[in-house]
């Protein structure tokens, strides 16, 4: 039997993987000239079209896989993997590394220079996580690999589009609380009309009907439209110049945990679906994944893709294996186009974030329901590094808007808000966030030599400036890099690495208390 490239079903499953993606596109869009200092020009004339040639790889890819698997196999229920750019990267990179470097120094060509370095690394780890993260997946609780994304998807997904959705109630909550209601109720909508679309829909027919009624306020910035032909360049230049800097290896404090988190959460989507009934061959479908990011930092885009979740929710759809290509497709013309800026125009895009606040809330409570019982307890505990760097980065903002000096608030705040240990707890949080989730979880289920072999990782970290390594200045806070970075944390986790030996030896004879799920 030869399988059909295109079904009557793939028309909905692309409907609903264009809107996730056009998000997307429009957040980088909205986010990146006034986050990242770079201008609008360049973004829907360089970073776009190379993030549209990451995506079309990717997506060709995968409906060519569904084929061949459809034929191998003789069914005609095959589904391709969802893909696009990845949402939780996304915002980690705008808000961790660019948006930073742009504060300091207002120089938009090197901070594009530093996504790109971002999006290479992350796409070399992710290449090689194709090879090697399995035994690491095996052998880390999952609390440890939820935690984290959890609590960058409650921090720095969802409160700030929560903030920007609240800040314009009147066109923005109702689609926001829509999108909800419809997920988490599981509400079929007539004519499998997907829940992200009615919502934009919804948004803008609000905005048009109450901006002319002088309800709500008018856009702050009109986006240029640049119609036209953009075809993608190759942004090697940026890349090579960035490498010879000093200081890179700063970034890696967000770059690894980002790699892992895409590598390990594209893993959990195969097993996913395996479980719908579609086995993927797991290292070419991650390798594809890291080598389609590889293709967007090449071509000038800063922002990784991956296999997205929800393969079995694209099957009861009805798609098959041409959705993902048709996606593919429609995102390249639409950002070769230059008309990306157009639809801004037209969607506010206060009417699209209510997606992006379901996806951070859904990240957070797969955390807990995901992981086991008795591991919530570590989840929890995880969460606390990533609200350290929210709240680092909340208190340099004001602090730089207001010019305020960090020293200055430092030690005047000292006895309400101690902010040397906000930002010695939010630099490289989300290594720290793994660490002491890990820790826990062992401990948890008397596991105290993993327990310390975490500490002892956590101790070379701090001597290696990865975490906790930071110094205050007039307006910023600086990672301190290099040998003997933060001796006192190093020294705190190695005697921690002691105690958890210690403890192994006075319960080695214990019977294991953790037995319940």
């Amino acid at each position: 039997m030869q399988p059909r490239w295109f079904v009557r079903g793939d028309l909905d499953g692309w409907a609903g993987l264009f809107i996730d993606n056009l998000i997307q596109l429009l957040l980088i869009l909205s986010l990146v000239p006034p986050v990242c200092g770079i201008p609008s020009g360049m973004v829907l004339g360089r970073i776009l079209p190379g993030a549209a040639l990451s995506i079309l790889v990717g997506n060709l890819f995968y409906s060519w896989q569904a084929h061949r698997l459809a034929q191998r196999t003789g069914r005609n229920d095959v589904t391709a993997l969802p893909f696009g750019i990845n949402t939780v990267s996304l915002v980690a990179y705008l808000f961790l590394i660019m948006g930073p470097l742009w504060q300091k120094t207002h120089d938009p060509d090197l901070v594009w220079a530093a996504g790109i370095f971002a999006c290479w690394a992350g796409g070399l780890l992710e290449l090689l996580g194709a090879f090697i993260t399995d035994p690491l997946r095996r052998w880390l609780p999952r609390a440890a690999l939820l935690s984290p994304l959890a609590g960058i998807a409650l921090t720095f997904i969802s409160m700030p589009f929560v903030f920007k959705i609240y800040a314009q109630p009147s066109i923005a909550l109702l689609p926001m609380l829509l999108v909800i209601f419809v997920y988490a109720g599981k509400i079929r909508l007539p004519g499998h009309l997907p829940s992200g679309l009615l919502a934009v829909l919804l948004g803008t027919l609000l905005a048009f009907v109450f901006r002319s009624m002088g309800l709500a306020p008018q856009p702050a910035e009109v986006i240029p439209v640049s119609m036209g032909l953009h075809l993608p360049l190759p942004a090697f230049d940026k890349l090579l110049s960035f490498l010879q800097r000093e200081g890179v290896g700063s970034f890696f404090a967000v770059i690894f945990p980002m790699a892992l988190f895409n590598v390990i959460g594209s893993l959990q989507n195969l097993e996913s679906a395996e479980a719908a009934g579609d086995h993927y061959s797991t290292r070419s479908s991650l390798s594809v994944n890291g080598l389609s990011t590889l293709v967007a930092a090449f071509f000038g885009s800063p922002f990784p893709t991956t296999i997205y979740i929800g393969h079995p929710g694209w099957k009861g759809m009805g798609a098959r294996i041409g959705y993902s290509a048709l996606n593919g497709i429609a995102i390249t013309l639409l950002c070769l186009l230059g008309l990306t800026g157009a639809v801004l125009r037209i969607v506010p895009m206060e009417v699209t974030l209510g997606v992006l606040v379901w996806v951070g809330i859904v990240i957070t409570a797969q955390a807990f329901t995901d992981s086991p019982a008795r591991h919530s307890l570590a989840v929890a505990i995880g969460l606390i590094p990533c609200l350290a760097g929210w709240a680092a980065l909340l208190v340099e903002t004001v602090a730089r808007s207001t010019n305020a000096s960090l020293e200055t608030l430092a030690a005047q705040t000292n006895g309400d808000l101690v902010l040397s240990g906000v930002f010695s707890l939010g630099q490289g949080f989300l290594l720290t966030s793994i660490l002491v989730s890990a820790m826990t979880a062992f401990v948890i289920d008397r596991r105290f030599i993993s327990a310390s072999i975490v500490a002892m990782v956590g101790s070379l970290f701090s001597i290696f400036g990865l975490i906790h390594a930071v110094t205050l200045t007039a307006h910023s806070s600086q990672p301190i890099t290099g040998w003997w970075a933060s001796p006192s944390f190093a020294a705190a986790y190695a005697a921690t690495s002691l105690v958890l030996v210690g403890l192994f030896f006075l319960n080695r004879s214990k019977p294991c208390e953790a037995t319940h799920p």
